[in-house]
């Protein structure tokens, strides 16, 4: 009998690295899905209520997101040290890890609430009315008392994610959104006691949730027989100054590449805004679904940074550079697919978010934009999250702050307003925005492969030397 050939031992290698990751990715996905809907439910509910909290709304989500996405990507720098000891088998250390990031979520709870129930400093850039303004601080006060629990429900999923249990986060995620419009209804519109709040009443919503959610993952921990080996609650301890040290070394680059990717995209919608009503309202489209696609290469290398920390963890070095390849190509060729699907329901897309013919002919150029602009994307994030199982951030986050900041909005802005006076018309407006971001996003996504290839391959060589 003929022995097998490299190409079919490479083909089964692929096929059932693709198919670990896909277990693991789905359920991420879904997670991320109900997380967005959190922010279509809140739009079109308070929009039913007044303008004036529909803007409040806007105005202090884009504050709230910054605080918590730099403060909750600090913490998610338990996903890879924790997926590392699950891989080596070190099973007590998850438990003192998990303790130590504990106590860094109640060290950022003091900044964000700080920042969030006192927002005057951050809201003052916007020149806000009055009653804009008032609103704005209303909600982002009662948002400041849910943060406590969402930062311990990052530390939660981060150890999930970790040790290859993402369904136990997507059930609370999908159960978050289960109670979503019924808690909003009562507190927005009011009833049975409690008055109309408007927006503020979406905060509170979500607040609460973020409470029962926090309270349940915490419980899982303690009570589910799989975490017990970790040990988590089994005896208190103070912070320890090498480990929390360790955990600021990988979060803090962490936090400022989520906050640098989120900025970019703030501010590049601050300046098409000046393009007008329309022009805004076609580059949301875009930005809509764009949002939405992204969450597919997200899932993909959450799922993959996964796999690779605990082969790290195991010392399997080439199963860890040949799980990151996979990955990272599983996600290129989706982004692909999805972009050919775009492209071709390009029509049928926009009018189901607009009927107004202007906004759509402001939309069709950036939606077709937009296949670039995925595509780029999947091979940054993906990446992006596959480094981060190696605990390498420092030059990741220089990559982006070059790419997105320098390449994106400064490009975009070059383009955009026709700095100079020799951008081409058709690069010029919100196109010329897109199109940086889509480059920044491309150049940040080769300079995170390149420099992935040279991580693993020092990973693999150092073994091999052994």
């Amino acid at each position: 009998m003929a022995a097998p050939s490299d190409t079919s031992y490479a083909a089964t290698g692929m096929f059932s690295d693709v198919r670990r990751i896909g277990v693991l990715a789905w359920p991420v996905l879904i997670g991320q899905l109900a997380v967005i809907a959190f922010g279509v439910i809140d739009t079109a509910m308070v929009g039913r209520f007044s303008a004036t909290d529909l803007a409040a709304l806007g105005l202090g989500s884009s504050v709230y997101i910054s605080v918590y996405i730099g403060l909750t990507g600090i913490l998610v720098a338990l996903q890879p040290i924790a997926g590392q000891l699950f891989g080596a088998g070190r099973e007590s250390e998850i438990g003192e890890e998990t303790r130590q990031a504990f106590w860094l979520a109640a060290l950022l709870t003091i900044i964000g609430f700080t920042l969030l129930y006192h927002p005057e400093p951050l809201l003052s850039p916007a020149k806000a009315p009055p009653a804009l303004h008032d609103r704005t601080v209303d909600y982002l006060r009662i948002l400041s008392f849910g943060l406590p629990a969402s930062l311990a429900f990052r530390v939660y999923s981060s150890l999930a994610n970790a040790v290859s249990k993402p369904r136990l986060v997507m059930f609370l995620q999908v159960g978050g959104l289960v109670l979503k419009f019924p808690l909003n209804t009562w507190f927005i519109f009011g009833g049975l006691g409690v008055p109309a709040l408007g927006g503020p009443g979406c905060a509170l919503a979500s607040s609460l949730i973020n409470w029962v959610s926090a309270i349940v993952g915490i419980t899982v921990m303690l009570r589910v027989e799989f975490f017990r080996p970790f040990g988590i609650f089994s005896r208190f301890c103070w912070p320890v100054l090498r480990r929390q040290i360790a955990l600021l070394r990988l979060g803090i680059p962490m936090g400022l590449s989520y906050l640098i990717e989120v900025t970019s995209y703030t501010f590049m919608a601050l300046f098409i805004s000046r393009f007008g009503t329309t022009t805004l309202a076609g580059h949301q489209i875009a930005g809509n679904l764009g949002a939405v696609l992204y969450m597919t290469p997200l899932s993909i290398g959450i799922a993959s940074s996964t796999l690779v920390s605990q082969a790290l963890g195991a010392q399997k070095f080439d199963e860890a550079r040949s799980i990151s390849g996979h990955g990272i190509g599983m996600a290129c060729v989706l982004a692909f697919a999805y972009g050919v699907i775009l492209l071709a329901a390009r029509p049928q897309i926009i009018a189901a978010y607009t009927p107004d013919a202007n906004v759509i002919a402001a939309a069709m150029p950036l939606v077709l934009i937009i296949f670039l602009y995925h595509l780029c994307d999947a091979l940054q994030i993906t990446t992006a999250f596959i480094l981060r199982a190696y605990k390498v951030m420092l030059v990741p986050t220089i990559i982006y702050a070059i790419a997105l900041w320098g390449i994106g909005l400064g490009g975009g802005y070059l383009l955009g307003f026709d700095v100079g006076g020799a951008v081409p018309a058709w690069l010029q407006g919100a196109r010329g925005f897109w199109i940086a971001n889509s480059l920044s996003l491309g150049v940040a996504g080769i300079g995170l492969f390149c420099y992935w290839r040279r991580v693993s391959a020092r990973h693999v060589s150092m073994v091999r030397a052994d």
